[in-house]
């Protein structure tokens, strides 16, 4: 009975550590995106902080959200990320991103 109960502890503990991996393994966008640089050009008029460093490496603020916002949208999604993320659809993936990015209230 104990090595089933530490068998399913261990398993569980590498599916929770693996998927909380993965959401910091986001593909960068390209740099010269039109989509992705007018999500850090509007971010930057918006939101305060953006500046800061976040918790991804080489990474501020701003630039983490704007990856995550820019990853967790469908491919075919061609409008603005930052007015994606405050319409009533967007407000979950706003949230993912803002843990992503440590950028929150």
């Amino acid at each position: 009975m104990k090595k089933t109960i530490a068998l399913t502890a261990s398993a569980l503990w590498l599916v929770f550590s693996s998927s909380a991996f993965a959401a910091t393994d986001y593909n960068r966008p390209p740099s010269d995106d039109a989509q992705y640089r007018q999500c850090l050009r509007y971010a930057a008029k918006l939101y305060e902080g953006g500046d800061e460093a976040s918790p991804v490496r080489g990474q501020t603020k701003a630039q983490a959200w704007c990856t995550c916002m820019w990853n967790e949208t469908p491919d075919d999604f061609a409008g603005n990320l930052v007015k994606f993320s405050e319409s009533s659809k967007g407000k979950s993936t706003n949230r993912l991103c803002e843990k992503h990015a440590d950028w929150q209230e």
